[in-house]
């Protein structure tokens, strides 16, 4: 089995995601120093306890996440499940390599760039001042009912409409952003949307919509953001020769 030094894992990952390009609730990249050796990568959405002991069961070297152990404005003190996830993470020696907002912005690996391939949505253009929501034209409008069925299925996860959500509604011009960005609608809207997906809806944001024509839509916050770990791993796979193993723990939402 082929193996990649935990510190030139760690400078590729750098030169291809850069992450300082943009400000971010996390610290991006190798948030914790395991084994010097990567031979067993798991990728994953969250490095919650059960995707840790996880790794630990499958003897992996390292993590590979999108949501990472450590962001801002958390406690400045290791107690309860903090404490116990990093316990386990260290007992292992695990690598913990985390990526945010560049995963979500990356053009070929990126969560957002991912979603539209597996929705087979074109994106035409990104707009919004983080450059992080894509819009695209379906090849015929569809009646909100089918895209929102379509949308269900492509992801395994039931979504919910609202602000404009009349089902016979054609929609032709979407736009989407993945996690939990639903705060980015009136943008979507302002850039001629008819559509905004995104995994997680809010109060005021139903209300933007509304007000601006825009048919809202949650997709689930884990459920759009499965894929740009997933591609990433594999892409590093075969760069590498490393064992690479992704892993989508069921969350609900």
């Amino acid at each position: 089995m082929s193996s990649i030094h935990r510190d030139q894992l760690a400078q590729y990952l750098r030169d291809l995601l850069d992450p300082n390009m943009m400000a971010d609730y996390c610290p991006n990249g190798l948030q914790v120093e395991g084994k010097p050796q990567v031979r067993r990568l798991l990728t994953g959405v969250t490095a919650s306890q059960a995707f840790i002991d996880l790794a630990v069961e499958r003897q992996a070297d390292a993590i590979l996440v999108h949501h990472g152990l450590m962001w801002k404005g958390d406690p400045q003190v290791l107690t309860g499940f903090r404490k116990q996830r990093l316990q386990a993470v260290l007992g292992a020696q695990l690598n913990v390599f985390a990526y945010h907002l560049p995963l979500d912005k990356h053009p070929e690996f990126g969560n957002n760039v991912q979603l539209g391939q597996i929705l087979g949505w074109k994106s035409s253009r990104i707009v919004g001042a983080k450059g992080l929501i894509h819009l695209g034209e379906l090849d015929a409008p569809l009646p909100l009912s089918l895209l929102r069925q379509k949308v269900s299925q492509a992801l395994g996860h039931p979504c919910q409409s609202v602000g404009v959500h009349n089902d016979d509604r054609l929609i032709r011009t979407v736009s989407w952003c993945t996690g939990g960005a639903p705060g980015y609608v009136e943008e979507a809207g302002l850039a001629g949307a008819d559509l905004y997906l995104t995994g997680e809806l809010s109060e005021p944001a139903v209300h933007v919509a509304s007000e601006l024509g825009v048919t809202l839509l949650g997709a689930g916050h884990h459920a759009t953001e499965r894929c740009g770990a997933k591609a990433l791993g594999e892409h590093l796979a075969e760069k590498f020769g490393i064992e690479v193993e992704f892993h989508d723990l069921f969350v609900p939402v």
